[in-house]
C-alpha cells in the first residue's frame, strides 16, 4: 500500500467511510481494527504539487519518488476528527480487532510512512501534516454533501 491520500471530491477512503457510517448511526462508529493503526495522510493538494515539482525540477527522464506527508495519525484519531467535525456527541468507538495484530482488514498496513527525503531535496515538502490534511478533507466532504 502506498501513500492515502485524502480530498473532497474522494469516492473512497476511511474519511468517507466513518462520515457515511456516521450518518447511518450517530451514536456508534464501527472501526475495523483496533484504531492503533498508523499512516501518513497527504491532502491532494500537496499530491499536485510534488507532481510538479518532480516533474519541473528532476533533471533525468525517468525519475521515481515518493510522495507523502512527514507524519503519521492513527485511525482513533481521525475518527475523532471526523465527529468533531460533523459537531456529534458521546459517540461510542465499537473497534472491531478482527484481524492479525490489529489490522482493519486482510492486507491492511498496520504502520505506514514513506521517505521523501529525494523529493524534498528538490525543494517540496507537504503544506499539511496528516491530521490537518484528514480535517480539511472531512470539511470539504461535509460541505461538498450540503
Amino acid at each position: 500500500m502506498g501513500q492515502v491520500f485524502v480530498g473532497p471530491r474522494a469516492t473512497l477512503g476511511v474519511v468517507l467511510d466513518f462520515i457515511e457510517k456516521l450518518r447511518s448511526n450517530p451514536n456508534q462508529l464501527v472501526i475495523l481494527g483496533d484504531g492503533l493503526q498508523k499512516k501518513s495522510y497527504l491532502y491532494i493538494d500537496d499530491c499536485v504539487n510534488a507532481i510538479l515539482t518532480a516533474c519541473e525540477k528532476s533533471n533525468r527522464q525517468v525519475e521515481i519518488f515518493n510522495v507523502g506527508s512527514e507524519d503519521w495519525v492513527n485511525v482513533s484519531r481521525i475518527a475523532e476528527i471526523v465527529v468533531e467535525e460533523m459537531s456529534l456527541k458521546n459517540v461510542k468507538f465499537r473497534f472491531t480487532g478482527e484481524v492479525d495484530e490489529g489490522r482493519g482488514w486482510k492486507g491492511d498496513v498496520k504502520k505506514m510512512l514513506l521517505d521523501i527525503s529525494r523529493l524534498k531535496a528538490l525543494g517540496w515538502k507537504p503544506k499539511y501534516k496528516s491530521e490537518e490534511a484528514v480535517r480539511i478533507a472531512t470539511k470539504h466532504t461535509l460541505e461538498i454533501e450540503r
